[in-house]
């Protein structure tokens, strides 16, 4: 495992984390679950995502309980802030003094620890004043509740506001966590120029693209059974990806997996890690073998000639419109 300095900051992370989204407390069994975790640990992941609204505080829970008797020393830990949990209330939700404080405690006492490593604003919330939630995320350093503060799917001008804001504090903000893959490529135009310039790392998650990238489906066939594709929750925030000529494209990518002597889900972790302001690359499991694979990418050098040709491969299905993350962000409140 190699690791990678978390922006402009001394901490150090895992280059391969390890994410619980859409699998512990929902998906997966928590016997599943803590054999994962365990399995990251051992191949040397010693970063570990998640976030409140995770299976509605459950990913969170059974995230503490995997990585219980582990030094925290050793560890660490991510988890976010934004969308409502438990009570559904007019204040359950956002960014506001109020929100941020109720659940950096609610997180601490899932994950039975006393801080986490990075706190992250899940989306930008557009009804509470930038100034009120960096002030509010400011406390939480000061009180020792988290280390560092990040964000997740914000814009170039929102990073620069924000950090701007942070320094005024005296706080870091260290991290941004957009989707990022080889075929979804929105941060580069803007989100990327501006984190080189603040000073501010990717985190990103769905480096397989939900799994696409892996080369499990393909055109015009039923998605397998127990894949992403076949729940809800994941479905939803696939379709695009499944598009035909999407699957066409992605199945043209073996050749060079083949070339490099890994996995198609190897390469498409590989390519993300290639890139300079990526500090981490979060992964996902449903079984331990998964991760085990996943993370043999650490390390995986891809020629200049090979990343020239991905890019040939993939052609027009790549999606590099920088509006996509403007629109990840909700322009109301949820609750």
């Amino acid at each position: 495992m190699r690791f990678r300095h978390l922006g402009r900051s001394g901490l150090k992370i895992s280059e391969i984390a390890y994410g619980n989204w859409l699998t512990h407390g929902s998906q997966v069994d928590d016997g599943t679950a803590v054999a994962c975790v365990q399995a990251a640990l051992e191949a040397g992941v010693t970063t570990f995502d998640t976030a409140d609204i995770y299976a509605d505080g459950a990913a969170e829970t059974v995230l503490g309980k995997a990585l219980a008797g582990v030094p925290r020393e050793s560890l660490e830990i991510f988890t976010k802030v934004y969308f409502p949990t438990g009570h559904k209330g007019p204040n359950s939700t956002g960014l506001s003094r109020k929100h941020i404080r109720e659940s950096i405690d609610g997180s601490l006492q899932r994950l039975d620890t006393d801080y986490v490593d990075l706190y992250q604003a899940h989306r930008y919330d557009f009804a509470t004043p930038l100034e009120e939630t960096m002030g509010a995320f400011a406390d939480v350093v000061r009180s020792g509740k988290a280390l560092y503060i990040g964000v997740s799917e914000w814009t170039a001008d929102q990073l620069r506001a924000a950090s701007a804001l942070a320094r005024e504090m005296g706080v870091m903000l260290v991290s941004n966590q957009p989707q990022y893959s080889m075929v979804q490529r929105a941060i580069e135009a803007e989100v990327v120029p501006a984190s080189r310039e603040l000073g501010i790392s990717q985190v990103v998650f769905s480096p397989l693209a939900q799994g696409v990238l892996t080369g499990k489906y393909t055109p015009g066939s039923s998605p397998p059974t127990g894949s992403r594709a076949t729940d809800p929750a994941g479905l939803s925030f696939m379709s695009s990806v499944l598009a035909d000529e999407v699957l066409t494209a992605v199945a043209g990518l073996r050749p060079v997996a083949d070339e490099l002597d890994v996995t198609m889900a190897q390469l498409a972790v590989a390519w993300v890690l290639a890139h300079d302001n990526v500090a981490a690359a979060i992964i996902g499991a449903s079984r331990p073998e998964q991760v085990v694979e996943n993370v043999a990418a650490s390390g995986v050098q891809i020629p200049g000639e090979l990343m020239d040709r991905i890019d040939e491969v993939l052609g027009a299905v790549v999606m590099t419109d920088p509006a996509f993350t403007a629109r990840q962000s909700p322009k109301r409140r949820l609750a």
